[in-house]
C-alpha cells in the first residue's frame, strides 16, 4: 500500500472519529492474507488516557454470530446436522422446536429479537437452563421466512445446538475449531487486562460515561467475543480466502450468498447464512456489524479482491463502523485495483477436444471451451452469470458443479462410429447444427 493511500486512509479515519465523537476509532486493513495497514485515533481508555494498539481487546458484538455460524456449517459438512433440521432434533422438547437451523442462521425464523425479559435494562442474561426454560414465553412475532427479522435469541439457541453436539462449552468449540487454527490467540469471552473501555458519549454535553461489561452467559454465541484489530484482521483474511482446515471454501461461499434481500426496492442489502452483504455499484462486500454497550464494530470483505477491513469504536452510539469499513474498501480498490491474473495457455486436454466449439440448443448457440483444464459452456456473448462448469460424472456424463445450471447433468449420445451425435443438458437437446424443436 503506497504512502499516499495510507495518508488518505488515516485522514478519513481521523475525520470519522471526530465526526462520531467516539473516544477511539481503530482500523485494520488486510489484503492477500497480510495486515497491510492499521490506524488508531483517540483513546481506548480515558482514565488514564491510553492509546489503542493492534492488540487492544474490544467487544466485537454481533460479528460473533459469524463464528457461531462457521461452527454450525462445519458440523453440517461433517454430517452431524442438516441445515433443514428442526431445532428440536437437537434440543428435544423445547418450544419453537419446529424452526429450522437454516431459518435461524438467516434471521428468517420470525422469533422475537431478544431473550425473554428486558435483558438490556437488567443486564441479567440467562444461563442455558433459564434460556431454554423461558423459551416458551418467547413470541413468534412473524411467520417463518416471511421477512428478515433480526434475532439474537436465534443465535443463542444455535449456541445450545453446538454445545449439545460437541458436549463442551461453546467458547471451547470456537477456540478449537476457529480461533486456534487462524492464530487468533487474543480472541475469546474473557479479554486481557489491557482491554479497551466502552463509553456512551452524551449527545449534547459530550461527556463520556463508561459502560458496564455484560456477562452474556448462554447468549454469548450472539455477541460475546472480544478481539483485537490484529486478530479480527486474521478472521477477515479467512472470510476472503478460507482455510480448508477451518471450513471448506465452497461452504464459506454458500454462507455469503443471500438468503433474503433486506431492501427489495433497491437490492443493495442482503443476508446469507450469518453473513450480511452490501452492493456498492459493481462491488459486493460481505461481513457483519456488531454493537454492545460501549462498542461498535464493522467487518467488511471483498472476497474476489482478497481484501478486508475491520473497524471498531468504543462508543455505544453515533458511530457507523460497518459503513466506514465499506468506505475503506472502496478507497483502496479505487486507488489500487486488484490486478487480473495473467492468462496462460491451456495444457492439452485431448479427452475434451470433441466437445469444443459451437453447439445449439433451443435455437441458441452454446460455446463449449476449456478453461483451467475444465469443460465450460455459455451462450455466445453471455456474461459470467450464464456460464456452466462441468465435472465428469461417469461414462459419457458430466455434471455442472458451478454456474447457471449447477447440479444438472450433461449426457452424451454417440453414433455407431463413436462420435458424439448429440448431448442433453438438463434434458434439453444440444446439437451441432441449429434445429427446430420439430426437427429433433
Amino acid at each position: 500500500m503506497n504512502p499516499q493511500l495510507q495518508a488518505r486512509i488515516d485522514h478519513l479515519v481521523a475525520d470519522r472519529q471526530r465526526a462520531w465523537r467516539a473516544p477511539n476509532v481503530s482500523v485494520g486493513l488486510v489484503r492477500d492474507g497480510q495486515l497491510v495497514h492499521t490506524v488508531h485515533v483517540g483513546a481506548a481508555r480515558l482514565d488514564p488516557v491510553t492509546a489503542a494498539t493492534d492488540d487492544t481487546p474490544f467487544m466485537i458484538g454481533s460479528v460473533t454470530k459469524t463464528f457461531t455460524a462457521v461452527v454450525i456449517m462445519a458440523l453440517r459438512d461433517e454430517g452431524r446436522l442438516d441445515l433443514d433440521d428442526r431445532l428440536d432434533a437437537h434440543l428435544p422438547g423445547i418450544s419453537h422446536g419446529e424452526l429450522t437451523i437454516r431459518l435461524m442462521l438467516g434471521h428468517l425464523s420470525g422469533l422475537q429479537r431478544e431473550p425473554v425479559g428486558r435483558v438490556w435494562e437488567s443486564m441479567d442474561n440467562p444461563d442455558a437452563t433459564r434460556l431454554l426454560a423461558e423459551l416458551a414465553q418467547a413470541e413468534q412475532v412473524l411467520a417463518p421466512h416471511e421477512v428478515f427479522h433480526y434475532s439474537n435469541l436465534a443465535f443463542a439457541l444455535l449456541g445450545q445446538v453446538i454445545e449439545r453436539l460437541e458436549r463442551r462449552p461453546w467458547e471451547d468449540v470456537v477456540r478449537q475449531r476457529v480461533l486456534h487454527p487462524l492464530g487468533m490467540t487474543r480472541t475469546g469471552l474473557t479479554p486481557a487486562a489491557e482491554r479497551a473501555h466502552g463509553y456512551l458519549v452524551h449527545p449534547f454535553s459530550g461527556v463520556a460515561t463508561e459502560e458496564p461489561v455484560a456477562d452474556l452467559k448462554a447468549t454469548a454465541p450472539m455477541g460475546g467475543l472480544w478481539s483485537t484489530v490484529a486478530d479480527l484482521s486474521r478472521y477477515a483474511a479467512f472470510v476472503a480466502d478460507p482455510d480448508p482446515a477451518v471450513l471448506a471454501p465452497a461452504t464459506v461461499a454458500t454462507m455469503c450468498r443471500p438468503q433474503v434481500i433486506l431492501d427489495p426496492d433497491a437490492w443493495t442489502l442482503g443476508y446469507g447464512l450469518s453473513f450480511g452483504m452490501v452492493r456498492r455499484g459493481d462491488r459486493i462486500y460481505v461481513g457483519h456489524g456488531g454493537a454492545m454497550p460501549g462498542f461498535l464494530t464493522g467487518l467488511r470483505v471483498s472476497r474476489p479482491d482478497r481484501l478486508g477491513a475491520v473497524v471498531w469504536a468504543n462508543s455505544s452510539a453515533g458511530a457507523e463502523p460497518i459503513v466506514l469499513a465499506a468506505d475503506l474498501l472502496d478507497l483502496v480498490l479505487d486507488a489500487e485495483p486488484t490486478a487480473a491474473s495473467p492468462w496462460t495457455p491451456e495444457a492439452s486436454v485431448p479427452e475434451l477436444a470433441e466437445f469444443l466449439g459451437s453447439w445449439w440448443s433451443e435455437g441458441e448457440e452454446l460455446v463449449f471451451s476449456v478453461r483451467d483444464g475444465r469443460l465450460w459452456c455459455a451462450p455466445r456473448g453471455a456474461g459470467a452469470l450464464f456460464e456452466s462448469r462441468f465435472i465428469p460424472d461417469g461414462p459419457d456424463r458430466f455434471r455442472v458443479d458451478l454456474g447457471r445450471e449447477r447440479g444438472e447433468a450433461l449426457d452424451v449420445e454417440r453414433d455407431a462410429s463413436g462420435r458424439i451425435s448429440r448431448m442433453y443438458l438438463a434434458t434439453y437437446a444440444v446439437t451441432r447444427e441449429p434445429l427446430a424443436f420439430a426437427e429433433l
